[in-house]
């Protein structure tokens, strides 16, 4: 049985997927994600996104990328399927048909 802070780890890890899998370079930079974080319920600190990003990264969901005084992540296939609801991963919460 999953606890509440668990269900909003793999909530706002989707919401990270999706954020991505809308923006057209399929990219954006750690500062954006947090934003976007915030304007969609997930009021979460700026560490706790590099921490999901890199996670999502051992996934094999996203890569991450260090540019400059950024940190620039990507979204794979991988993670594209994951957030349309046409892969499954433990940790990553599965979206609803929209």
């Amino acid at each position: 049985m999953s606890t509440f802070a668990q269900l909003v780890t793999e909530d706002r890890r989707l919401v990270i997927l999706r954020v991505l899998s809308e923006d057209p370079g399929y990219a954006t930079n750690t500062s954006l994600l947090h934003a976007a974080l915030g304007t969609l319920g997930h009021n979460c600190t700026r560490d706790q996104v590099a921490t999901d990003a890199n996670w999502l990264q051992e996934q094999a969901l996203v890569t991450v990328e260090p540019s400059g005084p950024v940190t620039l992540v990507r979204l794979t296939g991988r993670g594209e399927d994951v957030a349309a609801g046409r892969a499954t991963v433990p940790g990553v919460r599965r979206p609803s048909p929209r």
